[in-house]
């Protein structure tokens, strides 16, 4: 068992079932494993993304950053250009990729605390007529805010360009249906709001646009192209050595989120557990550093205590000795630290967190 629970962007705090899936070995050439694991979990992901029969789903070994890398390494071709949308860590990590892998590409950047304007987005459009692909994180953990990914969606609908969202922290959390979205490409990973453990990730995208990206990936292991059409062949079968301890674990998370009620009971047990949090904690004389109304349910900005004896670190370990760990800030003007409320966690767990809170300031 667990000495502390995780309120962190992830990984996060999985329930004992999950940790006990880990238990078992598995065989990557048997059938138990390929079509009653892999092909099932590929098939209930899209499934909970949307209602539309024309997506698919291609599981990548690897970290989060690595389904972004593949995505945009294997769908965006020589001749296309790539806008990214950028206030935050995870944007920024987009245009890193683009650098590293040559894709041609430009940046639309903003504070870490600004959303993203449509109409910024659409003047950049119409400025640069070579621009095919647009790239945007739904919700960014640098702030914990939630991007307008919608109504970018309906935007870029309208100009006929291709949408990829990263929605690492917010998919299996957040209800959204791709396809009303107007969402191309989707990624995310195991270890966020599903509530599986870290080891590979997975991309949703349009069957047209996977079907026509042969040749344009720009690595061998994170050819989305080739890892798709040897799960589509194979049944299920990974190019490489498959994380199956993880992916079995996954499948549990996956069960687990069915019986929870699905994405919108899941959702409403993060919204409750992150607007608990925040009304606590106002109450305890620590501010957010966003407005209401550009908050997520998965993490929470709080600005640090302004007193002298105040360190974070203290103030991090004295919690972690009674049992949670939050997170440090990552806002590059503001001192802030973050506490997460989503994976296997409720609502006495956040009541809790508030009364070690409470007897943990020592600076007052």
């Amino acid at each position: 068992m667990n000495e502390y629970l995780l309120l962190t962007p992830g990984p996060l705090t999985t329930s004992d079932t999950v940790k006990q899936a880990m238990l078992k070995d598995w065989c990557t050439w048997d059938d138990d494993y390929n079509l009653g694991v892999v092909q099932a979990i590929r098939s209930k992901l899209v499934t909970l993304a949307t209602k539309s029969t024309d997506y698919t789903c291609t599981l990548m070994q690897g970290s989060g950053t690595a389904s972004v890398e593949s995505a945009l390494g294997s769908l965006v071709a020589k001749e296309h250009k790539l806008l990214i949308i950028n206030n935050g860590a995870y944007g920024k990590r987009m245009a890193e990729i683009a650098e590293y892998l040559g894709i041609d590409h430009c940046v639309l950047n903003y504070t870490e605390t600004q959303l993203p304007s449509c109409d910024d987005i659409e003047k950049t459009l119409l400025s640069d007529e070579k621009i095919s692909h647009v790239a945007m994180v739904h919700c960014e953990t640098t702030t914990g805010m939630l991007n307008p990914a919608k109504q970018v969606g309906e935007l870029l609908s309208r100009h006929n360009k291709v949408y990829i969202l990263d929605a690492m922290s917010s998919f299996g959390g957040v209800p959204f249906d791709l396809a009303d979205w107007h969402i191309d490409v989707m990624i995310s990973s195991s270890n966020k709001c599903i509530q599986g453990v870290p080891g590979f990730g997975f991309v949703i995208c349009k069957r047209d646009l996977i079907e026509e990206s042969q040749g344009v990936a720009r690595s061998l292991s994170l050819d989305l192209y080739a890892q798709w059409q040897c799960m589509e062949n194979n049944q299920g079968k990974w190019r490489f050595t498959s994380p199956t301890h993880v992916v079995r674990a996954f499948h549990q998370a996956l069960t687990e989120l069915e019986q929870e009620g699905g994405v919108a009971a899941r959702h409403k047990r993060y919204k409750n557990n992150q607007q608990l949090l925040v009304a606590a904690m106002r109450d305890l004389g620590f501010q957010t550093l966003l407005d209401e109304s550009l908050h997520s349910p998965i993490i929470t900005s709080f600005y640090s205590p302004t007193a002298n004896g105040y360190d974070f670190k203290e103030f991090y370990f004295l919690l972690k000795k009674q049992g949670f760990v939050i997170y440090p800030g990552k806002v590059s003007d503001a001192d802030c630290f973050r506490i997460g409320n989503i994976g296997h966690v409720f609502e006495n767990d956040i009541t809790r967190l508030i009364e070690v809170i409470s007897n943990s300031r020592y600076w007052l």
